[in-house]
């Protein structure tokens, strides 16, 4: 059983963790305009801090005995912390849309750094031999640390005034405010903003951008890291600690991460294709090829494709690099044009609903990853 569930370890936990994620972002979308954004912020950072603290309890328990309760229990957890997260994300996200494009940029930029450092901090334990369960104990005890950390950063960010000029007076509108202001008649201070921002607007003018965001996340959840997990060196039998130990994490989870960050790096100097451009769907549609060449690298174990076509270990590494490298850029600019393409108004809930089209095509690719693994 263990080495069953093991097999398809990463296929599970991407459904649990992008299946909650979608539904949590319509949910997050609905109550744009009724419950304020410091609300949805925090409190999903408290369920992400609770949900952390039970697990770091549970790391010095004995599951040996209980393992496929075990393992249920933990993707139960993983949705969770997934569905909080999202909206965690998605508000954090819908907030930036009112600040300069710069701001978007950095809190996507971020989150790629922090798939890099976690990815160094799993080698630097291989390296040093630690007893995994006092590593699991290390790595949990941080994200309790960090996500006080975000509770206190997100109460402080109010009080400066740099945020406050940006912030303040805003709200997202309704059907009958957008129209009103675009007919120029000025009334719409006079309507509420208690309703739900209107969607058909948005996506008119972020139809395109939030295609591109689906499939760019949809061909990168189906390789990462399911097949790039499972690609093993072509010599993982001549007992080098490369071949052995240090392969995998280097080649897909540090490798894809660095590339990730690179890609939404350059994002800060260069933004090319534009918002409207037909380059920017092509590009993205040509990032399919990733699923059929990585699937002909040496993953393992295969069950129906029995040949592999790649046949050395630098081949996954160019490949992961691409992968990671135009994940971060083609996946970070139609996330930043999104907020900007509609009314200011409407920047905080475009933004959730580029979050939406992120999450979804992570959920979708995430249930297809699992039959293309059963598939090889």
């Amino acid at each position: 059983l263990f080495c069953r569930l093991n097999n398809y370890f990463e296929g599970y936990l991407s459904i649990a963790s992008t299946v909650p994620s979608v539904i949590c972002l319509i949910l997050n979308f609905l109550l744009v305009n009724k419950v304020s954004p410091t609300v949805r912020v925090l409190s999903s950072l408290s369920v992400m801090l609770a949900i952390f603290i039970i697990t770091t309890v549970f790391v010095k328990v004995d599951t040996s005995a209980v393992t496929k309760e075990f393992f249920v229990a933990t993707l139960v957890c993983v949705a969770c912390v997934s569905g909080a997260s999202t909206v965690f994300t998605g508000s954090v996200f819908g907030v930036t849309g009112r600040f300069p494009m710069r701001i978007s940029q950095a809190l996507i930029s971020g989150q790629a750094m922090g798939g890099t450092l976690s990815a160094v901090a799993s080698i630097i334990d291989l390296a040093a031999g630690n007893d995994i369960t006092d590593s699991a104990l290390a790595y949990f005890l941080t994200a309790d640390i960090f996500i006080v950390l975000c509770i206190i950063a997100y109460l402080l960010l109010n009080r400066l005034a740099y945020s406050r000029y940006y912030m303040a007076g805003t709200g997202s509108l309704n059907l009958l405010q957008y129209e009103v202001i675009h007919a120029g008649s000025g009334a719409e201070e006079h309507l509420g903003t208690n309703s739900i921002p209107p969607l058909q607007p948005i996506l008119k003018k972020t139809a395109i951008l939030g295609s591109c965001v689906f499939y760019v996340f949809f061909i990168s959840i189906i390789v990462f890291p399911a097949i790039l997990s499972g690609i093993e060196s072509v010599h993982k039998n001549s007992g080098s600690p490369w071949t052995t130990t240090y392969f995998t994490p280097l080649t897909t989870f540090l490798l894809y991460n660095m590339a990730d960050f690179c890609g939404r790096q350059i994002t800060v100097w260069i933004q090319f294709p534009g918002p409207k451009s037909k380059l920017l769907p092509g590009a993205v549609l040509l990032r399919t090829i990733f699923v059929p060449l990585f699937m002909y690298c040496n993953y393992q174990p295969r069950n129906h494709i029995k040949t592999v076509v790649f046949t050395t270990d630098v081949y996954p590494i160019i490949f992961t690099s691409f992968l990671g490298l135009s994940n971060g850029y083609l996946g970070t600019l139609p996330m930043i044009y999104g907020p900007k393409v509609v009314h200011r108004d409407l920047a905080e809930a475009a933004g959730v609903v580029m979050s939406f089209f992120l999450m979804l095509g992570l959920a979708v690719g995430a249930a297809f990853s699992v039959i293309i693994v059963h598939y090889i």
